[in-house]
């Protein structure tokens, strides 16, 4: 399907889909211009986006591949896609593996997980096989073995592994303990979240002339975001023009930034995708301009409505509703997502704000935090894997909340990782 006239996408969304018409019912009937649309508010768009009763598709479910996005077992989240949206999504991103830097003939491993309805082993299969560039495809997946693993990686000389930070350092551990190293491996290809500076010489004592590069830059709900830019910063990508627009906005106004250097929320609009629209949808993380022209931009860490734990995605609505459920004695007045880095992983910390700390039973925050827990069971089994730092808790009085600068809001998510 090829791109379409932004009007005509607006038009089509506001005819066939139940929650647009009713997201745009203050319009003119004639919306031409990407900034005369609201930004989709992420609590009501995915309210919209149930299973049944749908209210957000534009057509009945009945050809699609599904699969789920982050979400606690609650309150899971669906992402929807036709064949032909599918096939376009996964033949743009895997011409963007070849800027990444795949080359004829690559030998690739894929180590993303698989099942359970996630998309990132399909998604990085499919894209490898549509690139525009011979390759080997090899689909271990993210749950075997290492053994098995590094047995397959050595039989096969693979030259690319991809998956995301945390399983190549995982991988890495394993070898780097055992003794042995991978020489034949030129690029690790991660994606899925970020990878720090203190990550590096791990993995390069198992992989010692492999270059970490950043495969690219998408999500199953918001689809393209970015093809990576080669260079010294792995933040960097540009967008994936014709195919969606991205937009930069200011946290407090959602008007679009002016100028380079200035950090926003991201924002994408899909220009090729009806099922399911995206039109201004924020993606889940900051970033800045870093040649608006070009649509080049560096991401800057995730934004309100998400936060990613090494491998874990959690929206903050929902640890929200977790917590209200679970405070049956109503002692917190304030919450925030905090994370944090330490001993070379990431870890999520609630500060939850109270009139007295000091004065609160004990197990009052585990109560909490198992009850988090129970709904995203994922967070347990990385910390059982190694993966990340147990779920802390923090009290404090409602006035250490950390708030906007600016405009003196809550902020919900604080990240407090190294980004550089």
């Amino acid at each position: 399907m090829p791109v379409q006239p932004l009007a005509e996408l607006i038009r089509y969304a506001r005819h066939h889909s139940p929650f647009y018409r009713e997201l745009y019912a203050h319009l003119p009937d004639h919306v031409a211009h990407l900034t005369d649309l609201p930004v989709v508010p992420q609590t009501e768009f995915w309210r919209a986006n149930s299973p049944r009763d749908n209210r957000l598709l534009t057509t009945p479910l009945d050809e699609a591949v599904v699969f789920r996005s982050g979400g606690t077992t609650g309150s899971p989240k669906f992402s929807y896609y036709t064949r032909t949206e599918w096939r376009e999504f996964t033949t743009a991103f895997g011409a963007g593996l070849v800027t990444a830097g795949l080359r004829p003939g690559h030998r690739v491993a894929d180590l993303f997980y698989a099942g359970d309805l996630y998309a990132s082993f399909t998604f990085i299969l499919d894209s490898l096989h549509r690139s525009p560039v011979a390759n080997v495809r090899l689909p271990l997946g993210g749950a075997v073995s290492w053994e098995s693993t590094a047995a397959t990686l050595e039989e096969f000389g693979v030259q690319v592994v991809a998956g995301t930070p945390t399983t190549l350092c995982a991988l890495a551990e394993r070898l780097t303990a055992a003794g042995r190293t991978l020489p034949d491996v030129e690029l690790l290809f991660f994606g899925g979240e970020c990878l720090f500076g203190d990550q590096l010489p791990l993995l390069r004592s198992a992989f010692p002339k492999a270059e970490a590069r950043s495969l690219g830059y998408a999500s199953v709900d918001a689809g393209l975001l970015g093809e990576a830019v080669p260079g010294g910063d792995p933040r960097v990508h540009r967008a994936f023009t014709p195919h969606t627009i991205v937009e930069v906005l200011d946290d407090d106004s959602d008007v679009p930034v002016d100028g380079e250097g200035v950090p926003g929320r991201l924002v994408v609009t899909d220009l090729r995708r009806r099922l399911m629209p995206i039109l201004r949808y924020p993606a889940g993380d900051r970033a800045e301009w870093v040649d608006e022209a070009a649509g080049v931009f560096r991401i800057l860490g995730r934004a309100e409505e998400g936060v990613r734990v090494g491998p874990v995605s959690l929206y903050t609505q929902d640890v929200h509703d977790v917590v209200k459920a679970a405070d049956t004695e109503s002692r917190v007045s304030g919450l925030q997502l905090v994370v944090r880095r330490q001993d070379g992983r990431d870890g999520l910390v609630l500060r939850l704000a109270t009139g007295e700390p000091g004065a609160l039973p004990e197990g009052a925050g585990a109560s909490l935090a198992a009850a988090v827990l129970a709904q995203r069971p994922a967070y347990e089994s990385a910390v059982a894997a190694g993966h990340v730092n147990p779920l802390g808790v923090e009290w404090v009085r409602h006035r250490e909340l950390a708030v906007n600068a600016r405009s003196g809001k809550l902020v919900r998510v604080v990240d407090e990782r190294p980004h550089s």
